[in-house]
């Protein structure tokens, strides 16, 4: 069948004797690739004449200054109209069907004396549950305006995210919007790609709605993807420590791979592969390993406190695009314990070389636990990672407590049992007493009225 999923732009506006090229873009699908693509105008609120399709078939009265391209890979097709005239002006559909009253979306044209004519629409592929950049052109070198990203619709166009903070609550912690450079250029990062994410965006500077050099985008997400579809969350407690192993395409070259701490469409940079950790995670982040012939880094935050707890993003530049991941932190104020021995291992926290200013307790967490970031597949254990440098020392004052606890929860099975037996016995015991003592009474009391009848015929 037929995907549902088709859009373009709403409105176009043109020129009298200039040109307008529209852009219309649907699911990759075989029943989509194949099928017929056409151009229609609406006449009289009625019925939609076909201009041109894929046919073959294009209206005499448009003949020599319309044309429709199919690219079926790319899952677009392209309408271009010449030589504008004023009568032009209407509302036309782009669909996809044997009849015109099949898959379409609608939009007006407007042809004016001095309009310029819309430029073509800029086209980004991301796959399933993997991420994209959007580059957004230069605007406002000031930097005092706020940066957009928004979806069009019929009417208007929602707002998805901005710089002072606002994320729509289907895009917490996957949208990232970066600082302007010096051109007032900036990017759009999007990671966790769904199916609904297709469709029109604009980025840009300023108002909603007064744009500053907006840029009309349409995202298309690929409905078939090699990525998994895992958790995105990941256990920790205070004071232990967690990896996060990040995965990035090996065939690749990327100048920088990092971690950063997100919030608010914005992402502060925490550690990066050239060396750089923010002042305020000194001693306590670091990138333990990298390994290139596999295309992964493991970054290990240790010293946890409660409020490391939420979004981080794992990221891996080359040139203008980043391929990037989210996953967010829980954290556990106690530690909490597994029945099961291959899901519970004993955390122990690394120590400073200063035992004396700070100290971490032992503590016990869940393991084994495996998170997917956008096209980075994540794996990550609370089992602490040497942490300790030249000059420092680690204690396992853990061994002990491990000891401790396996041979109390040993003995456990044992002593219950035992404990119900006597139970048992002692309730036994009462049982038997009270009956002997019952008996008992009941010969005595049986002896007694012997002895008072004796005594009253001895009286007679």
């Amino acid at each position: 069948p037929v995907s549902s999923t088709l859009y373009g732009s709403t409105f176009l506006t043109g020129k009298v004797g200039g040109s307008v090229t529209h852009q219309c873009f649907y699911s990759i699908t075989p029943a989509n690739k194949h099928d017929r693509k056409y151009w229609c105008k609406i006449v009289e609120n009625k019925a939609c004449f076909t201009i041109v399709s894929t046919t073959g078939y294009v209206s005499k009265d448009y003949a020599g200054r319309v044309s429709l391209e199919d690219i079926p890979k790319n899952g677009t097709f392209t309408v271009t109209m010449t030589e504008l005239k004023k009568n032009d002006t209407g509302t036309y559909r782009c669909g996809i069907g044997t009849t015109n009253r099949d898959l379409f979306v609608s939009l007006n044209l407007t042809v004016l004396a001095d309009a310029g004519a819309l430029e073509p629409i800029e086209v980004v592929w991301g796959e399933l549950h993997g991420s994209v950049t959007v580059l957004c052109p230069p605007g406002d070198t000031l930097g005092s305006g706020k940066r957009f990203w928004c979806k069009l619709g019929t009417t208007d166009c929602t707002l998805i995210a901005d710089t002072d903070g606002y994320v729509g609550k289907n895009y917490q912690g996957r949208i990232f919007i970066t600082p302007r450079e010096s051109s007032g250029a900036f990017k759009i990062l999007i990671n966790d790609l769904k199916k609904e994410d297709s469709g029109l965006y604009k980025c840009g500077t300023g108002r909603l709605g007064s744009w500053d050099s907006p840029q009309v985008v349409a995202l298309q997400v690929t409905t078939v993807s090699t990525l998994p579809t895992r958790t995105k969350f990941l256990s920790g407690t205070v004071g232990g420590s967690v990896p996060v192993k990040c995965h990035y395409d090996p065939k690749g070259s990327y100048e920088k791979k990092y971690l950063c701490r997100w919030k608010e469409a914005s992402c502060e940079l925490l550690v990066d592969s050239d060396g750089f950790v923010h002042e305020s995670y000194k001693g306590r982040i670091r990138i333990a390993s990298r390994d290139q012939e596999n295309g992964t880094y493991t970054v290990v935050m240790s010293h946890l406190r409660e409020e490391d707890a939420g979004w981080y993003w794992c990221g891996a530049k080359n040139g203008h695009t980043e391929h990037t991941s989210s996953v967010k932190l829980l954290l556990q104020k106690e530690a909490c314990s597994s029945q099961d021995p291959e899901t519970s291992t004993l955390v122990k926290p690394a120590l400073s070389s200063r035992p004396t200013t700070y100290s971490t307790p032992t503590q016990r967490s869940i393991t084994a636990l495996t998170y997917v970031t956008t096209g980075i597949v994540t794996e990550s254990t609370s089992t602490l990672l040497p942490t300790a440098t030249p000059g420092t020392f680690v204690t396992s004052p853990g061994e002990t407590y491990s000891e401790s606890s396996s041979s109390e929860s040993g003995l456990l099975p044992v002593v219950l049992p035992v404990l119900i037996l006597l139970i048992v016995i002692i309730i036994t015991i009462l049982t038997l007493t009270k009956m002997k003592l019952q008996k008992e009474t009941g010969k005595l009391a049986r002896q007694h009225s012997l002895m008072v009848q004796a005594s009253i015929n001895i009286s007679k």
